[in-house]
């Protein structure tokens, strides 16, 4: 909850409003330069020097990340540097982290890998390419954002290096993103990574690219023409369209209430007293387009971007300023016909720029229920629309509750298969959630494909496992309570990785390994002695005193 100390965070933003990022364009080339105000961190207490960041910073890199995405579809490369001389990105700023609560540490860097993740998604489904113009000292966080990019060119000055210097200088474990992709994206040797991981200095110039730290290097005099041939070469691997018209992004429009979020189609309902929230996400309602010129001409009011925008910010405002709600209970409302003729739509337009990046948002936004650290129910009653992509919000849901009206036909509440469930929304494992859910198991995949169009009542889904459970009308009110109750009776670090775990019980890549660092091994170092004590290594820092470790390995 919120209160005078603690301040509502507030992830929307406009580029008039950036203290820190600034964005240019020309042609298929935009740069986004880093030139962090020392001054303008998101709360109190600490200074962003040499271009370390907090979450204010991250907020808006990932909104100019997404204008470029929908606002300018003509680039097709992001050159990612520094607007300050000498130094590129220090990384998270650690008195920020020394001064935060655990919850504030960890969620900060879930979203920081989430939109570094992002830059990667987008590169692998949209066609937008990153390049990282290091041209300056390169630490920490810092070189995480550089990873997160298609390529990696080094400023060859004799002093600008990469480093990640978690290890050595903070106790902690360096970049649940950053260790990660230094291994599974680069392949750098496992004992060049740990040479480097425990050293301060970094490495810098030709070495950096033997170890394959970063992809190439250049002299400053040559510096910049090397970068712009780069990105224009990235370019060209690019389909996104040099004539397409972009959709600005307007602010949404919201009510924040003491209890509750509104949106125009979704809202969330928050009962402190039981610890949840209940999120409800509208159909589209009245005609809507289904041709391109008529999407175009919709523009942000399209009703799959307009509703993704909500959702994610629904999402990302329940995580960070309501960290005691523990249970969200997600539901639909409307005509799951609709929703179905939406899928229609993305499905017979999915290659063109728009719709391509409007799928992007879904399919990133769905993956943020993925990686909540937050009990997720799914309640399917009289009115819901649990049909093809909305039908995605129960696939990702802990559990989900469908109530059979044996005697009421016609108000019993179906839920509907759609082409989108088998694969147009992967998450983060790269499978469907209906590939998660069954392990890839073909006779039921081949089950579920088979009802794929037909509404299925609370004994049919039950049938092919699509749901947990279908109590009747008599029963459903006392076992969803029950259910409820139990769960946020429970511990929440106990849930936290019981669900961890079970969500991602595919096959392991580079994104689950982050996630689940972050979750445990992040989890974990950030609340013991040696990084938070009062001796702590993150407490120590920039005192000038010496960390007091205890040197029983654990």
């Amino acid at each position: 909850m919120t209160t005078a100390t603690n301040p509502r965070v507030e992830y929307q933003t406009t580029p008039a409003e950036y203290h820190h990022i600034k964005l240019s364009f020309d042609g298929a080339i935009a740069t986004l330069a880093v030139d962090i105000d020392e001054n303008a961190g998101l709360r109190p207490g600490y200074k962003l020097k040499l271009n370390s960041y907090d979450l204010g910073v991250d907020i808006e890199l990932n909104d100019a990340i997404s204008r470029i995405r929908f606002e300018h579809p003509e680039v097709r490369t992001v050159v990612v540097t520094s607007a300050k001389d000498k130094v590129f990105c220090s990384g998270a700023n650690i008195f920020m982290l020394g001064v935060s609560s655990h919850a504030w540490k960890v969620n900060f860097c879930k979203f920081t890998n989430e939109t570094r993740n992002g830059l990667e998604d987008s590169s692998k489904y949209s066609g937008l390419k990153f390049l990282a113009a290091v041209n300056g000292a390169c630490a920490g966080g810092g070189y995480e954002l550089a990873l997160a990019c298609d390529e990696i060119i080094l400023v060859d000055d004799r002093s600008s290096a990469v480093s990640l210097p978690e290890v050595p200088l903070l106790g902690v474990l360096p970049g649940t993103g950053g260790l990660t992709r230094v291994t599974d994206k680069r392949h750098v040797r496992h004992d060049l990574a740990d040479l480097f991981c425990t050293s301060v200095e970094g490495v810098r110039g030709q070495k950096a690219v033997d170890w394959r730290l970063v992809d190439q290097v250049a002299k400053p005099a040559v510096f910049a023409q090397t970068v712009k041939d780069r990105a224009l070469a990235l370019a060209a691997q690019s389909d996104r369209p040099a004539n397409g018209k972009g959709v600005q992004l307007t602010p949404l429009k919201r009510t924040v209430e003491e209890n509750a979020l509104r949106y125009e189609h979704v809202s969330v309902e928050i009962d402190r007293a039981k610890r949840t929230a209940t999120f409800v996400v509208k159909a589209p309602v009245g005609a809507q387009p289904t041709d391109l010129a008529g999407i175009e001409a919709a523009g942000v009011n399209w009703f799959p971007l307009a509703m993704a925008r909500e959702l994610e910010d629904a999402i990302l405002q329940m995580r960070t300023n309501e960290l005691d709600i523990g249970l969200w209970v997600i539901k639909t409302h409307g005509d799951a016909a609709a929703v179905l003729a939406m899928d229609a739509v993305l499905m017979a337009h999915q290659d063109h720029w728009l719709v391509r990046e409007t799928i992007g948002l879904l399919r990133r936004t769905f993956s943020r229920l993925d990686v909540s650290s937050r009990s997720l129910f799914a309640l399917i009653e009289p009115g819901s629309c649990f049909a093809g992509t909305f039908l995605e919000l129960a696939l990702a849901c802990d559990r989900s509750y469908h109530l059979a009206l044996p005697d009421d036909e016609a108000q019993a509440p179906r839920i509907t298969v759609g082409d989108t469930n088998f694969g147009l929304f992967p998450m983060v494992t790269g499978q469907s959630r209906l590939g998660r859910r069954f392990y890839d198991e073909a006779p039921a995949l081949d089950a579920v494909r088979a009802k794929a169009g037909q509404p299925l009542d609370a004994d049919a889904a039950l049938a092919v496992g699509l749901v947990t459970a279908n109590p009747d009308d008599i029963d459903w009110a006392d076992e969803v309570r029950i259910a409820m109750e139990e769960r946020i009776s429970m511990s929440p670090d106990a849930m936290t990785g019981l669900e961890a775990n079970l969500r991602f019980n595919g096959p392991e890549n580079m994104f689950t390994r982050i996630f689940g660092r972050l979750t445990a091994w992040q989890n974990w170092i950030f609340q013991r002695p040696n990084a938070v004590g009062e001796k702590g290594a993150l407490k120590v820092y920039g005192k000038g005193d010496k960390a007091q470790f205890d040197w029983n390995r654990v």
